[in-house]
């Protein structure tokens, strides 16, 4: 008889478990198959470690072209089962209330992985496969906004397989022109060119990072970027940061290295200004039925916000600016990222 209680409380334990794994538990996924994976990965941590303790419990997941693997601190790492997207951890089938996705560029921010989580019936945080679709193409991105009288640079659109006449590209858009890949992020393979004979280069530096290029006119102005979130069901600017950068634009090494970058946050423009950046990234957010957190990128020139990009999972790093944004809206990281996921679960 003295052992039934034990053997009752020890399965009432077990249950409690089960409900808890089927009720909050958050994979944070991150890494990813492009340049981007080392900063994903320290995004990644930084919302592992700002969820755990708290409302949610969290396990980080490693994305990458050599497999799918939990991140497990107290043995080696466990391969995560494609079918349902679990893990068998400690003999218990281990499965997912909802995905947190940090990983940036492909295959977190282009739809990709959001498609099979909609297939398997996962939720997660981000966008949906047509927004982040739509975003992660920015010649898409931008044409489909300029029908919603959202100005954005001059712009010619390449394929790899393309023959390309530099001289009717800097007759169309001038020098400084931008060559950049149409899909990806943290500024990876983009070029500022400034003179005829640098345009082949620039463009091949480009491919690299991938099969389609767009190449822009130079928008010389203050450069801003602002944050906009679903906070509690309403969307919120969570403010508007200048970037002053040392490099020729704000590039992946500006980035990541705050020597080389001023990031100013309230911007120094006019308060119009500041209001108006922050209801056109929200509307942005709405035209593109976003979910989450986004960052949108403009160069202002004369009065006139141009957007340069849509970010639907921008960086989360402690240097990142969405954290930055944040902090100065009085939202800690935990909450951030806690209420991404009380949005997603809802």
């Amino acid at each position: 008889m003295k052992g039934k209680p034990v053997k009752v409380y020890s399965y009432l334990i077990l249950v409690l478990h089960l409900v808890k794994i089927m009720n909050k538990n958050i994979a944070v996924v991150c890494g990813g198959f492009s340049g981007e994976h080392v900063i994903s990965e320290m995004s990644g941590k930084v919302v592992y470690s700002h969820l755990k303790g708290h409302s949610y419990e969290p396990f980080l997941i490693s994305i990458t072209k050599s497999g799918w693997f939990l991140i497990n601190e107290s043995e080696q790492n466990v391969e995560v089962n494609k079918t349902d997207f679990s893990v068998m951890l400690n003999g218990f089938k281990l499965s997912f209330a909802g995905v947190f996705i940090a990983i940036h560029g492909t295959p977190g921010e282009d739809g990709l992985l959001q498609g099979y989580f909609d297939m398997i019936g996962i939720r997660y945080n981000s966008s949906s496969v047509f927004s982040s679709g739509i975003t992660f193409n920015k010649k898409l991105c931008n044409d489909l906004l300029k029908q919603h009288a959202i100005s954005s640079a001059k712009g010619l659109n390449f394929s790899i397989n393309d023959t390309i006449n530099n001289d009717a590209i800097i007759e169309h858009l001038g020098l400084p022109c931008f060559v950049k890949p149409n899909a990806g992020g943290s500024s990876l393979g983009i070029s500022k060119v400034t003179e005829v004979h640098d345009l082949k280069n620039a463009i091949s530096k480009a491919f690299k990072e991938d099969n389609e290029i767009l190449i822009e006119e130079f928008i010389e102005g203050t450069e801003v970027t602002c944050g906009v979130i679903n906070f509690n069901n309403e969307i919120i600017s969570i403010g508007v940061t200048e970037i002053v950068c040392e490099n020729e634009f704000f590039d992946y090494e500006a980035k990541y290295h705050d020597s080389l970058t001023q990031e100013i946050t309230p911007a120094r423009i006019s308060d119009d200004m500041y209001k108006l950046v922050g209801e056109l990234t929200k509307r942005i957010y709405k035209i593109l039925q976003c979910r989450g957190m986004i960052r949108a990128d403009y160069i202002i020139q004369n009065n006139t916000p141009y957007l340069i990009e849509v970010n639907t999972v921008p960086g989360l790093t402690e240097s990142s600016l969405i954290p930055k944004m944040a902090n100065y809206s009085d939202i800690t990281l935990t909450e951030l990222f806690e209420n991404e996921c009380a949005m997603m679960l809802q």
